[in-house]
């Protein structure tokens, strides 16, 4: 898992939580002291804090390394939009999220990705992120509504349900336009009753909802290579 995601996270969540209480209703109810401390002090200055998986994190796009050799051949393109339409219930099914509404730099974050950084810190004060275990298998225990994107070539993956926790983030690279993995993604979420917004920040396209107090955010980019990276993140 990539530790600037985790990081990411972290003024999201002290940014909601410093909110109005009408925008901590709509989000959660705001973390307490405690829980700020450890979610911006462990997971924003631990440097231990990806581990091992260091050299794995160095294949982002948004990094100096080269990006693996993905398979971008048509077929190989037209074999993941196929299976993709398949888990819609066919290529007529997939739906285009709205038109991304810009954050810009003083934007509100959306419910589900306060949602999503609330988790990293349990409702007991438990420091989620720091618990995370990296291991690819955390790739196939994402929710039903949200598998990796068929084909997808998975770069990192962690998670935790340790305790109160139950938090995967999963970052993926993928031949298929950006715009068609988005829709995906939200033809999925509405079909399984979440909610679903559409926003864009730093150059990311954002799609997150929620479903009373699971939450979901897809965070995309199409890289210079010619290939699209989805990070991935659950809470449940």
């Amino acid at each position: 898992m990539k530790r600037r995601l985790l990081v990411s996270l972290v003024p999201v969540a002290l940014l909601a939580s410093c909110g109005d209480k009408a925008e901590d209703e709509a989000a959660g109810d705001a973390m307490d002291p405690a829980s700020e401390q450890a979610l911006n002090g462990e997971l924003a200055t631990d440097p231990d804090l990806a581990g091992s998986n260091e050299a794995n994190a160095a294949l982002s796009g948004t990094g100096n390394a080269a990006i693996p050799d993905i398979d971008k051949s048509p077929r190989a393109v037209e074999a993941a939009r196929s299976r993709a339409a398949e888990l819609v219930g066919g290529r007529s099914e997939l739906v285009s999220p709205p038109s991304a509404l810009s954050l810009g730099a003083d934007g509100q974050p959306s419910a589900a990705m306060v949602a999503a950084a609330r988790a990293a810190v349990s409702p007991g004060g438990e420091n989620c992120g720091d618990k995370v275990e990296y291991t690819s298998s955390w790739a196939a225990k994402l929710p039903t509504a949200f598998p990796v994107y068929p084909r997808g070539n998975t770069q990192e993956a962690a998670g935790t349900d340790e305790g109160d926790c139950a938090l995967r983030v999963v970052s993926f690279l993928t031949p298929v336009a950006l715009e068609e993995v988005l829709a995906f993604y939200y033809t999925r979420a509405r079909a399984a009753g979440y909610s679903a917004e559409h926003t864009k920040s730093a150059g990311d396209n954002i799609l997150s909802g929620t479903k009373g107090k699971a939450a979901y955010v897809v965070y995309g980019r199409r890289l210079s290579q010619g290939v699209t990276e989805i990070d991935l993140v659950t809470t449940d």
